[in-house]
């Protein structure tokens, strides 16, 4: 099956390029429109640059470069009317929030091409993570279906906290 902290875990499920994965919606702290970003000179190429959410500097990173997907088209920046949207995820210690509002969580933006519905554990089936073609599996918790459609439950941490320690 799965982990025990996915077992009653509710999902996001979204596209990036041709890959259908989820995300916790826990770390899901809001689904914005595609954000134009301001590059941040010396950054790695998957990350995007920065935007201002209400007042907060948040790091974007581009989602296909993050699993080492080709880009869906050319042209996936923003500014050549890319379309998509942006995750903002929370990462961090759950059990920090209570130390004040936000207090050990941060903020990262996470691009996507498109958000495509939100699931229960219990109303899919979630087996083990097993090599699936094209993507590390150090990054995949599990692996479900939605419609007949695999989609994979991404590893936030593991794919997202090496970019914030950088």
């Amino acid at each position: 099956m799965t982990d025990g902290s996915l077992v009653s875990a509710r999902l996001l499920v979204f596209r990036v390029g041709t890959l259908a994965c989820a995300a916790e919606v826990d770390q899901v702290r809001e689904i914005l429109p595609r954000l134009p970003t301001t590059r941040i000179p010396g950054a790695p190429p998957v990350v995007a640059g920065l935007v201002n959410v209400r007042g907060t500097l948040v790091t974007v990173v581009e989602g296909w470069r993050a699993l080492g997907l080709p880009p869906l088209s050319p042209t996936p920046s923003p500014e050549a009317g890319a379309t998509g949207s942006t995750l903002i995820l929370e990462m961090g210690k759950r059990e920090d929030a209570g130390n004040g509002e936000g207090a050990g969580r941060k903020l990262i933006g996470f691009t996507v091409d498109e958000v495509l519905d939100m699931l229960a554990v219990g109303e899919t089936t979630l087996e083990e993570r097993k090599g699936l073609p094209g993507v590390d599996p150090t990054l995949v918790r599990a692996v479900g279906r939605r419609n007949g459609e695999l989609f994979i439950v991404l590893d936030v941490a593991v794919l997202l906290g090496p970019i914030l320690t950088s």
